[in-house]
């Protein structure tokens, strides 16, 4: 799957990879229930720290759609909260190709 991590670029990222996503994004999507900005940054971080480990970037001259958008590190608590789906910001399934 491709990710767009906002203002920063895109990764493609392996769906083997969804599962720790999905315990992340968990995290992000409960320190924002919470109102807990500490946790909310480390959260954040957490997840987009593991899209830069597990994915590949995808160069700038290619264009490819992304099948999931984050927000960058600096976001603020509100900003995400808007992006938040049912789901959070990570599907629980893979996209389909």
């Amino acid at each position: 799957m491709i990710v767009r991590i906002m203002g920063e670029g895109q990764f493609e990222v392996d769906d083997t990879h969804l599962d720790e996503l999905n315990r992340l994004d968990d995290a992000l999507g409960e320190a924002i229930d919470g109102g807990d900005d500490d946790a909310f940054r480390a959260a954040l971080k957490a997840l987009l720290d593991e899209v830069r480990r597990a994915g590949t970037a995808v160069a700038d001259d290619v264009l490819v759609d992304s099948d999931l958008v984050l927000p960058y590190d600096e976001a603020h608590i509100d900003e995400v909260r808007e992006l938040l789906t049912d789901e959070g910001l990570v599907p629980s399934e893979p996209p389909a190709k």
